[in-house]
C-alpha cells in the first residue's frame, strides 16, 4: 500500500488530499477536518493508519485551499462555514464515485470538530451513497436541520472530560432518525491527547465501519 497525493476538483478550486488504498480494500473512509486542522495533523492520520490495517481505504482531504486556510487562521470564519465545507465534501464524495479504483467501494465519513457537522450535512445530501459516519469530538449540532435527514448509521465519539461537547452531542443524537449511538471515552479531553485515548477512538471507529461498511456489503453480496 502506498499513499497517493491527489488533487480533487471542487468548483473553482482544487483540494489537496492523501489517498491510501490497501490491497483488497473493502470500503473507503473520507476524513473531514475542521476548526483549523488539516490532513497533515497526526490525530486523524493515526486513526486512518489503523483503519488501513483493517482493510479500509482512507482519503484525508483539506476542504479549504492553502489560501483559504491562511484566511481562516486569521479570522476563524471559514471553519464554521458548514455549508461550504459540506458542499466540498459532497464534491469529493462524487469524485470518489467517478474514479475507477474507488468507485466500487462503499463510502463512509470520519468527521472531527466542525468537520463532523459538514459530514452530517453531506451525508444527508447523499443518502444513497454514504453508508456510515463517525464523529470524533464533533459539533454535530452545527448540522442543524440536516440531522433528521441523515440515513447513514452514525457514531458520535466524545471525550469524557469534554463536558460541554457531550451535551451538544446528546442533543444532536436525539434529532437523528437513523441508527446512532454516543460513545464516551473516559478521561479523554476534546483532542483525545491522553495516553490510549486516540487508540480507543480508532477501535470504536473501526468496529463501526466494519459493521456498516464491510459486514453490510458482505451480506448484500451473499
Amino acid at each position: 500500500m502506498a499513499e497517493q497525493a491527489v488533487h480533487v476538483p471542487a468548483g473553482e478550486v482544487s483540494l489537496d488530499g492523501d489517498l491510501d488504498l490497501p490491497d483488497g480494500a473493502r470500503g473507503i473512509v473520507l476524513f473531514a477536518h475542521g476548526s483549523g486542522s488539516s490532513r497533515l495533523r497526526p490525530r486523524n492520520r493515526h486513526v486512518a493508519r489503523l483503519l488501513n490495517e483493517a482493510g479500509l481505504a482512507t482519503l484525508l482531504v483539506d476542504l479549504l485551499t492553502p489560501e483559504e486556510e491562511a484566511f481562516d487562521a486569521r479570522t476563524a470564519r471559514l471553519r464554521f462555514d458548514i455549508d461550504l465545507l459540506a458542499e466540498r465534501l459532497v464534491e469529493v464524495t462524487d469524485w470518489l464515485g467517478d474514479r475507477a479504483e474507488t468507485r466500487g467501494l462503499r463510502r463512509g465519513y470520519f468527521g472531527a470538530s466542525t468537520g463532523a457537522a459538514a459530514a452530517l450535512v453531506a451525508a444527508a445530501a447523499r443518502p444513497q451513497v454514504v453508508h456510515a459516519l463517525v464523529s470524533r469530538g464533533g459539533r454535530p449540532d452545527l448540522a442543524g436541520p440536516a440531522l433528521p435527514l441523515v440515513r447513514a448509521p452514525t457514531l458520535l465519539i466524545v471525550g469524557g472530560e469534554d463536558v460541554a461537547v457531550i451535551e451538544l452531542n446528546r442533543r444532536a443524537l436525539a434529532q437523528l432518525r437513523t441508527e446512532a449511538d454516543l460513545a464516551i471515552v473516559p478521561g479523554a479531553t476534546h483532542l483525545f491527547e491522553e495516553p490510549g485515548a486516540l487508540d480507543e477512538v480508532a477501535r470504536l471507529a473501526r468496529q463501526w465501519f466494519e459493521r456498516h461498511l464491510i459486514a453490510t456489503r458482505t451480506r448484500g453480496a451473499a
